[in-house]
């Protein structure tokens, strides 16, 4: 029979999605972010008719948290299971899924799909340019200009200069890219040095 994944259900239940989360996030039980106290006898799940889902107290600092301090879904009232939904649909589109769509699916503002789909993408970036290369390895270099190269009319916008960006490319064969934007254009001497 054929069954969908988003009938999983930590992307319909908001106390699964807490569970899916706090499992992955906190592999030998949870740990509190101000402090970093790990000992579960001195953090206790608070359970209140009135209480948040998913809140704890840690008795070191005397602070709540839950788990989603410290990550995207901070500051967010979404609720996590829509949040799951989501990060799933970005990471199963091949081509990703504008803002536009997240607003029609989630029947939300247009800033709430924007501030979501942002956090996601941030949280998926790769990070620093990390090194590439190494023994046998093959990286290539190159860069290009984004903008006005010279005076000639076709740069020019509305009888000014348009602008100017360059940008510049590290590609790994089979590995890696790196990518950034430089203030000026580089020569074969400012690559080496």
């Amino acid at each position: 029979m054929v069954k969908s994944i988003l009938n999983a259900p930590h992307f319909q239940n908001e106390n699964a999605a807490f569970a899916y989360i706090e499992a992955r996030l906190w592999h030998s039980g949870p740990s509190c972010p101000q402090c970093g106290n790990t000992d579960v006898t001195r953090i206790h799940k608070l359970a209140g008719k009135t209480t948040r889902l998913g809140l704890r107290k840690c008795y070191e600092c005397g602070k709540h948290f839950t788990v989603r301090i410290g990550t995207i879904f901070e500051s967010s009232h979404l609720p996590l299971h829509l949040w799951l939904q989501i990060i799933h649909l970005m990471c199963a589109s091949k081509k990703g899924i504008a803002t536009r769509q997240i607003q029609r699916m989630l029947s939300c503002s247009m800033k709430t799909a924007w501030f979501l789909s942002h956090r996601i993408r941030e949280a998926m970036k790769s990070g620093d340019l990390a090194l590439l290369g190494g023994p046998g390895q093959i990286v290539e270099i190159d860069e290009t200009v984004i903008g006005k190269i010279d005076g000639s009319p076709k740069n020019v916008i509305g009888g000014r200069s348009s602008f100017r960006n360059v940008a510049f490319a590290l590609v790994q064969r089979g590995g890696s890219v790196g990518t950034f934007h430089v203030g000026k254009r580089l020569t074969y001497q400012t690559i080496c040095d």
